[in-house]
């Protein structure tokens, strides 16, 4: 495919993401469509969709529209390419721009410079302080890609360079004493050796460093209230010979988790909802809540255009209905942790001090956040414990 090529077919997938289609499902339906296309021509139109995804509102005001073409020519002036250098008919190339598509907007500013909702703006630059700017242009552009090393497989170093045999170039990062940073490579991993004899994990930074903020020991009985793939489980497990459970709501999400600890070596059993009452109370509950996932926009680009002020609501009703139940789940003694991949205070320490003074049993014992410009997803964690009884 042309350069041309890949930014046109960018911009029908574009459409169906605008018109309510997920863009993964879009992608993968183009891709079967599409059997002409390479993995590079697939890495690139994957590119091009979600750079306009994370910039949308942006890219839409200095492309004119808020279709999938607008986007695409909101994106190259931004970049500073000429259009008629790629709008040009020709072969599979986007149409020839049309007079009114010719006509310069006003560029954007404020939220919509910074790519971020109206409604939200004020929330998050409240939330955010003086780092709220950056944080919003640092949700504009791709997250890095982070790996956890499983240090009961191997140190940082072997892992280092068994990574490199395969191509793929790593640095430590500074949030988490387990992490890397890939700086080469990337698309290489899934086939890497390290990967495969379990080695290491992707999981962000910030996401390993919520797990080291827990007071894990070994015979403790820890469950994963939320835990979805399973990723902090095995984080948990890699860190104290704990007996470790995993619970999700919707247990789907958790049907990798089985194949995923064996092949990093970790022991973990998975309980349905009706088993957790009867195996509890356990010394340490992990709630890694459902949220709006701030933190996370630049790899799920989408939720930010999809949160409303509603959904945003529901969201921390549920957050303050699983604080309660997982708090019914801890041990007298024991810990409680709620996390978020939020940048919100609504969903990270208003959660946390509403629950506290409803429940004057429980004390925060340390809390820390994570902010998307500073290298790392946007995370937060708060670690609380309760009195024992008597």
């Amino acid at each position: 495919m042309t350069p041309a090529a890949r930014l046109q077919a960018a911009i029908e997938i574009l459409d169906q993401v605008l018109a309510g289609e997920p863009a993964e499902k879009a992608l993968t339906s183009w891709g079967r469509r599409s059997r002409f296309a390479g993995s590079k021509d697939r890495a690139a139109v994957r590119d091009h969709v979600f750079t306009a995804l994370r910039c949308l509102r942006s890219h839409a005001a200095l492309g004119g529209a808020r279709s999938g073409r607008g986007l695409i020519l909101g994106a190259l002036r931004e970049a500073g390419q000429d259009p008629d250098d790629v709008f040009t008919g020709q072969g599979h190339a986007p149409a020839p721009l049309s007079e009114a598509e010719r006509l310069l907007p006003p560029p954007p500013e404020g939220a919509e410079a910074l790519d971020i909702p109206d409604w939200l703006w004020p929330a998050f630059s409240t939330s955010l302080g003086a780092g709220a700017e950056s944080a919003a242009q640092a949700l504009r552009s791709r997250a890095p890609v982070h790996l956890r090393v499983n240090t009961s497989r191997g140190t940082l170093q072997q892992a280092q360079e068994a990574l490199a045999a395969d191509g793929i170039a790593t640095r430590p990062h500074p949030a988490a004493a387990t992490a890397l940073e890939v700086t080469e490579g990337a698309r290489k991993l899934r086939n890497a050796k390290a990967y495969s004899d379990g080695l290491v994990e992707l999981q962000d930074a910030a996401s390993q460093a919520v797990v080291e903020r827990l007071p894990l020991t070994d015979g403790m009985s820890v469950l994963d209230y939320c835990a979805g793939g399973g990723g902090k489980s095995l984080a948990m497990a890699a860190r104290a010979r704990i007996r470790l459970h995993a619970h999700d709501a919707d247990p789907k999400r958790m049907k990798d988790l089985p194949e995923r600890a064996a092949r990093a070596g970790a022991g973990v059993t998975l309980l349905t909802s009706a088993d957790v009452a009867r195996t509890g109370p356990f010394d340490l509950v992990l709630c890694d809540v459902p949220c709006s996932g701030s933190g996370s926009w630049r790899r799920a680009p989408e939720g930010k255009w999809r949160l409303t002020p509603e959904s945003l609501r529901a969201l921390q009703e549920t957050q303050s209905e699983i604080l309660r139940t997982a708090a019914g789940l801890t041990a007298a003694g024991g810990t409680l942790a709620y996390a978020t991949c939020s940048m919100l205070q609504a969903e990270n320490t208003q959660q946390v001090q509403t629950f506290i003074g409803q429940n004057p049993e429980w004390s925060l014992a340390a809390e820390q956040s994570w902010q998307v410009q500073d290298g790392t997803d946007g995370f937060y964690v708060a670690v609380l414990t309760r009195a024992k009884a008597g």
